[in-house]
């Protein structure tokens, strides 16, 4: 079974209401392809090309071995 994991940047700007100023935020999220979809990102997708991405985005935490929370 082929397994694709890619990091993906998504970001979003608007003019901060208080100071006029524009502001930007850029959020990481690790994309994880299974099967045949997998296949496909292997054969197509390649670093900083963009790519559009439809689905749920699940946001996990752990705890590593010193207790803290990631």
């Amino acid at each position: 079974m082929k397994i694709v994991q890619l990091s993906l940047a998504t970001s979003e700007s608007w003019k901060d209401r208080a100071s006029g100023e524009r502001r930007e935020r850029t959020e990481w999220h690790r994309i994880v392809a299974f099967r045949r979809l997998g296949e496909i990102c292997g054969e197509y997708l390649s670093k900083g090309r963009q790519v559009y991405i439809e689905g749920r985005i699940q946001t996990r935490e752990w705890e590593d071995k010193e207790g803290v929370k990631r």
